[in-house]
């Protein structure tokens, strides 16, 4: 199935697969297509960070009074249910006045300390949702995406730059390979300019690059090069052949 040529769905599907919503069949069915198109891969990798960026942009949101009531009201009615079971399936109790009207499981200290157990148990799990938000605040801002094809016009490299922290990372999506006394080398591309490298991939499969975000404010494209082992100068630009290159864009969300 060729739902690379169908740009909504393959959007939709991607988005789908980001957010988790994508179960099932069609979900495995989704990841085997995208083990065997690299452009399917390729959208499926950029909507991912597309929507981790959104993280970031989301304000913290405390929980209202009434959630707190019903987790209560939820953990009271567990135990009521549990003191219950133990009712019915405890031996008959001693004809004893005292034991038959109130016994140890009625005890109001012992219902006292499991109401308390429950509520320690609402506040930890809420402290741990806490600290999952703010680790995930830290997720990556990315600002800008790219996606290098090759001259087939084939995805064979997304680019992504996390302003926060000057970091562009690069994770394949084609398949090839480079000689061992060859590099691969990222360069930006400002118009009327020498291409400024950006750094040397040592790992075709993908890596991390630090970068400046003026270089790449002032670039509406990148490419990649074929060098010797280690790469060129920065200064004179490629001297190989360039193998993929694509539109840097500025994500507006």
């Amino acid at each position: 199935m060729n739902i690379a040529a169908n740009a909504r769905l393959l959007a939709l599907l991607s988005a789908a697969h980001a957010l988790g919503t994508l179960r099932g069949g069609a979900r495995r069915r989704f990841e085997a297509i995208a083990r065997e198109q690299p452009a399917v891969r390729a959208s499926a990798l950029l909507w991912r960070e597309r929507l981790t960026g959104f993280v970031e942009l989301a304000p913290a949101v405390n929980p209202p009074a009434a959630v707190w009531t019903r987790i209560r009201n939820l953990v009271d009615a567990d135990l009521q249910e549990a003191r219950l079971a133990q009712q019915k399936a405890a031996p008959p109790a001693p004809t004893s006045p005292a034991r038959t009207t109130t016994g140890w499981w009625g005890s109001l200290a012992i219902w006292r300390g499991a109401s308390a157990a429950g509520l320690a148990a609402t506040v930890l799990a809420g402290a741990i949702g806490l600290q999952f938000w703010q680790q995930a605040r830290e997720a990556q801002q990315v600002k800008y995406v790219a996606v290098l094809n090759d001259d087939r016009s084939a995805a064979s490299m997304l680019v992504t730059f996390d302003a926060k922290h000057r970091q562009l990372t690069l994770q394949r999506v084609g398949d090839f390979n480079v000689a061992p006394d060859r590099s691969l080398q990222l360069w930006a591309l400002p118009p009327g300019r020498t291409p400024q490298s950006l750094g040397v991939i040592d790992s075709p499969a993908g890596m991390r690059l630090v970068a400046s975000p003026q270089m790449l404010q002032q670039a509406p494209a990148l490419a990649i090069s074929l060098e010797p082992k280690g790469g060129v100068p920065g200064d004179r630009g490629p001297t190989g052949p360039v193998l993929f290159h694509g539109a840097l864009i500025e994500k507006t969300l």
